[in-house]
């Protein structure tokens, strides 16, 4: 049993640049996609970034494209969100998540992920 915990999160002005880390124990992302939600305040959980097993396959969602990144160590065992030019849209809890198939190219489903780490939370003033 897989178990995520992200971290990196804070309070941040418009404009800035925030990293977010995803560090995983008792399991390996070694093969597995991995990706990233978020949870505005009211709001219900929408995708943000993914990545395929093999980093080949990235998908961004329209609102983050061209302003974050999705990266992943393996050495470390550990999955980044790279946020910059943030804005107030982009507060909320954030979260990584494990694929739940082996050699998956990632997806912007959260049905397809079946790990998932506790959130850190991000907020965006302007």
């Amino acid at each position: 049993q897989v178990q995520l915990v992200e971290s990196g999160g804070g309070l941040v002005q418009a404009g800035g640049s925030l990293r977010l880390s995803c560090a995983a124990s008792g399991g390996t992302f070694t093969n597995y996609a991995m990706g990233w939600f978020r949870r505005p305040p009211g709001k219900e959980r929408e995708f943000v970034a993914a990545m395929g097993w093999n980093s080949l396959t990235t998908r961004f969602a329209d609102s983050v494209e061209g302003r974050f990144t999705i990266s992943r160590d393996a050495a470390k065992n550990t999955v980044y969100l790279q946020m910059s030019s943030l804005n107030p849209d982009d507060t909320g809890v954030y979260y990584c998540a494990r694929s739940r198939r082996l050699y998956s190219r990632g997806s912007n489903n959260p049905a397809d992920f079946g790990s998932w780490g506790q959130g850190t939370q991000v907020t965006v003033s302007s």
